[in-house]
């Protein structure tokens, strides 16, 4: 939409009130400033929701991985050819066996259900999800032969154990008598504490060598499953095809979409929600430009007869107003973005 020289020059008085349109002014305003602030607080909440999200898939994706192979019956005895047929496949950034089982967790009569994971000292070591998040103790302290483990924040001040209290694990893979199986039950150091930020990982997991899990289990060289990162979560299935088929006879693919589809589900219903509600409040400011372009068309009758007398056709007087209300909706959306994106400058700060 082009306009001619008279024509953006009207449209640039029209911008500014003339006298006895202090309310025509007012209302125009009030638009101006509703469409900011509902730019704003939509780049802010989206943003910070986006943020979120990606936040909560980082630590997610940081302990679980982007995808498991886990065998039937819950252990994994050819784990060394699925991790080989892993690291093949194109795409496949890591592939890592793991051993984890739920379990009883005791100290001083406390007991709380856990979740042991067993990892090779390897992967202990080169997780940035532990490592980063250690709070108590090191994680170079677990090693096959030191009968330790890691625990969660929230588990340890549950049970009240700190670094070096021996904690009891409770097992029910135990010898048989004439009277039924009797748990296992073996105490280990804590070596370290945790806080990943997760409330079911830091109320839950419990962290050992791979070694020592498979003595505590009872499982000889088995796992439990094969944890695997590749170059783009958002293809893991298209770049993981390839591997499932091979495995189908004895193992099954589960994808980080498929293991937390539920959460992620939630928040994807959140976020167009919250995209929605704000979407409309922006929605009822741009009809309050138009209200107040309805207003300054009857307050410019006199002026719009004049025009025409001089030879201004129908469009022409459109573009005008038209103008007039895009130049209102533009300026509020420019000082929404600018203002949205200040505030979460110093939030980020």
């Amino acid at each position: 939409m082009f306009l001619s020289r008279y024509e953006r020059m009207i449209a640039r008085r029209y911008l500014l009130p003339g006298r006895g349109e202090a309310f025509i002014a007012l209302v125009a305003s009030i638009s101006l400033v509703a469409v900011m602030l509902g730019v704003a607080a939509l780049v802010i909440v989206m943003s910070v929701m986006n943020g979120f999200r990606a936040e909560l898939f980082d630590k997610i994706t940081g302990l679980n991985g982007h995808a498991v192979v886990q065998g039937y019956g819950g252990q994994l005895r050819d784990w060394r050819e699925v991790v080989a047929e892993a690291r093949k496949t194109p795409g496949v950034t890591t592939a890592t066996p793991l051993i984890e089982q739920p379990l009883m967790a005791s100290f001083q009569g406390r007991v709380e259900g856990v979740l042991i994971r067993g990892m090779t000292v390897s992967d202990l070591r080169a997780n940035p999800t532990l490592n980063r998040n250690v709070v108590m103790g090191r994680m170079a302290d677990l090693t096959p032969d030191c009968e330790c483990v890691a625990i969660g924040s929230r588990l340890a001040m549950t049970l009240g154990a700190s670094l070096g209290s021996s904690v009891q694990l409770i097992s029910p893979q135990g010898p048989s008598t004439p009277f039924g199986t009797v748990p296992r039950i073996v105490s280990y150091r804590v070596a370290a504490i945790f806080e990943v930020g997760v409330y079911d990982y830091d109320k839950a997991f419990v962290v050992m060598p791979m070694e020592t899990a498979q003595t505590l289990l009872l499982m000889g060289d088995s796992v439990s499953m094969v944890e695997i990162d590749t170059e783009d979560p958002d293809r893991v299935g298209e770049i993981l095809a390839p591997l499932a088929q091979k495995v189908v006879q004895s193992a099954q693919l589960s994808d980080w979409r498929t293991l937390n589809a539920t959460l992620f589900e939630a928040l994807a219903v959140d976020r167009l929600v919250t995209f929605t509600v704000l979407s409309i409040l922006i929605l009822v400011a741009v009809f309050n430009i138009l209200s107040s372009l309805i207003m300054l068309v009857r307050a410019k009758t006199r002026d719009i007869a004049i025009l025409r007398t001089m030879g201004a056709t129908r469009s022409g007087l459109i573009k005008i107003f038209v103008t007039v209300g895009t130049a209102i909706g533009g300026l509020g959306i420019v000082a929404g973005l600018i203002l949205g994106f200040i505030l979460l400058y110093f939030r980020q700060g």
